[in-house]
């Protein structure tokens, strides 16, 4: 299990695999046989950038058993996904701005998949070969933007304002999905907790199926879904979205 993340240190950007508090820097590509240089920095002297830089960042919906059967859902024959755009990209310590009169946002704590090697196409048992790791998601939404014409459901919008799409703090490898479960608090108090095993779609199924007709590139991003428990952000809060092995994703909303 390796822990992957970029920061800016003393202006300068770079990435590295974190060990307790320390960050062991690497050169190279990270997703192509990434070399350590022999330098160390203390994770307390940098400021976490984004871990990866998404082509695309695909988002499902209606992924999780107990969230369907509490919605009164079908399951579906094949992932539902919406995009999100790179203007919504935001690092943990980020702070959401939320644009005026869009009304009410909510968290939704989420597992993402980072893809690391190019593919389409791709068969379940080949997607495992595909997947680099693991990080932390909250896919924010404007409720009242997305329900506001009952004749089209504003998905893209409603999900695509700047800011909307924190994830991190790291890409963490060599996690099992099934073992793990997603915390979500607002202002330290928990609001939502679910486990990953209870997905409707596995993360080699979802790489397999979004992958038919579509390339998925190294640093692509797919959240996996949410489940039951998603709720309403003050404004002024403070939302940490929590995965065993990942960490803590922060963000400041106002």
């Amino acid at each position: 299990m390796a822990r992957w993340l970029r920061y800016t240190h003393d202006g300068r950007d770079g990435f590295g695999r974190l060990d307790g508090e320390t960050i062991v820097v690497h050169a190279g590509d990270l997703f192509v046989d990434p070399a350590p240089t022999g330098e160390t920095v203390p994770l307390s002297e940098v400021v976490v950038g984004l871990p990866c830089r998404p082509s695309k960042y695909i988002a499902l919906w209606n992924n999780f058993h107990a969230a369907a059967e509490k919605q009164g859902l079908t399951t579906p024959p094949a992932p539902l996904f919406f995009v999100k755009p790179p203007n919504t990209y935001l690092a943990t310590g980020e702070t959401v701005a939320a644009p005026e009169g869009v009304g009410r946002l909510l968290f939704e704590g989420e597992l993402g998949i980072v893809i690391g090697r190019r593919g389409r196409d791709l068969t379940p048992e080949a997607a495992a070969d595909h997947i680099f790791g693991y990080t932390c998601i909250n896919d924010v939404t404007a409720l009242e933007v997305l329900k506001a014409d009952p004749s089209f459901m504003q998905w893209t919008r409603s999900k695509g304002f700047d800011g909307f799409g924190p994830f991190g703090p790291v890409i963490a490898t060599g996690l099992d999905p099934d073992t793990l479960s997603v915390a979500v608090r607002v202002n330290g108090r928990e609001r939502q907790r679910y486990p990953l095993g209870d997905m409707i779609f596995k993360p080699h199924a979802i790489v397999a199926m979004v992958s038919q007709g579509m390339t998925l590139e190294p640093g692509d991003l797919i959240a996996c879904g949410t489940s039951n428990g998603a709720g309403p952000i003050p404004k002024g809060a403070t939302v940490e979205v929590e995965i065993e092995g990942i960490g803590i994703l922060s963000n400041g909303f106002s």
